[in-house]
């Protein structure tokens, strides 16, 4: 599933597309288990420098710090999304549960906090995905890695 994602963020990525709400309930499953990211309604054409848009997007649980601070953005807000997306297929858990939004957007864009991260490589992956924007990985960085995981677990 997390394959999927990324592969479906690393194509809309190369179209130079910015999903900015990237989270659980816009990733539809079908019978096969095979997903597609959905809802673009929020969603911008990225330029050569980062954007600034003051609409405020997303969802508050999947929200990059830098979109929900109103700053300049790039596609690596939507990597952020990506991890908490990973963080919900390891825990099985809703993000944030019990905590009120705008605590989550306080505590998030001015805190720093971040949800516990589950030991292992793939916690290290949701690790890096949660780092300042110019260090997330790449989706093809983050595919690679999946890969990697994904074998050495065989």
């Amino acid at each position: 599933m997390l394959r999927d994602i990324c592969r479906g963020l690393m194509c809309i990525h190369r179209m130079k597309i910015v999903h900015r709400d990237l989270k659980s309930a816009n990733c539809l499953v079908n019978k096969h288990w095979t997903v597609k990211i959905c809802d673009f309604g929020l969603s911008r054409i990225m330029t050569e420098s980062p954007m600034q848009d003051s609409s405020s997007a997303g969802t508050p649980e999947w929200m990059a710090p830098e979109l929900i601070r109103n700053e300049p953005f790039t596609e690596k807000c939507d990597i952020f999304s990506l991890g908490v997306i990973m963080w919900e297929l390891c825990t099985l858990s809703r993000p944030w549960e019990g905590v009120p939004p705008e605590r989550v957007v306080y505590s998030v864009a001015n805190e720093g906090s971040r949800l516990e991260i589950p030991e292992g490589p793939l916690g290290r992956l949701i690790s890096d995905c949660w780092t300042e924007s110019l260090e997330r990985p790449s989706c093809e960085d983050i595919l690679a890695r999946l890969l990697d995981i994904e074998y050495s677990m065989c």
